[in-house]
């Protein structure tokens, strides 16, 4: 086996390791206590839900949680999404929303994603870049993507959200 072989593979391992942390895991599963907005996400391939809710002030994501059931991609996304805005402004939200959906469907590697988004974010893309080995399994792209849909729909108003747009 040469070497970038096995460093293809033990990344592969990190990042199912990192997943499945997540998954059993999960970071601020909870109702954010007098959030202003609230959305839930429906895959109805896979029969994940996902409710996110987030706080929202001067411009920045102040908390967000999610709560809700589903498979450990989703669950693991949800709870790596949370972590990763926790304390950012609005717009880090679309910008690593994009790069999750770039990673996760193949249409950008990691440089590539970082490439995309303020250079304050690139640690957060090093992190979420886990979720890129859906790309292998177009179906679970939707399970990957699902609470990012559901906190863009939160940050527009909007109270639901599906993975059949």
């Amino acid at each position: 086996m040469r070497r970038s072989e096995t460093l293809a593979d033990d990344l592969r391992s990190l990042y199912q390791e990192i997943i499945l942390d997540h998954g059993k895991t999960p970071r601020n599963f909870r109702v954010v206590e007098h959030h202003s907005c609230k959305a839930q996400g429906n895959n109805p391939m896979c029969g994940d839900r996902i409710t996110v809710t987030a706080r929202v002030g001067n411009g920045t994501l102040e908390d967000i949680a999610f709560e809700g059931k589903g498979c450990a991609i989703s669950i693991a996304s949800a709870s790596m999404m949370s972590e990763a805005l926790k304390g950012q402004p609005i717009d880090a939200a679309q910008q690593l929303f994009s790069a999750v959906r770039d990673l996760c469907t193949g249409k950008a590697d990691t440089d590539q994603a970082k490439a995309a988004v303020a250079p304050a974010l690139s640690d957060s893309v090093d992190k979420l870049a886990a979720l890129s080995g859906v790309r292998q399994f177009p179906v679970r792209v939707k399970c990957a993507t699902l609470a990012w849909h559901a906190l863009i729909s939160c940050l527009e108003g909007k109270t639901q959200t599906t993975t059949e747009k």
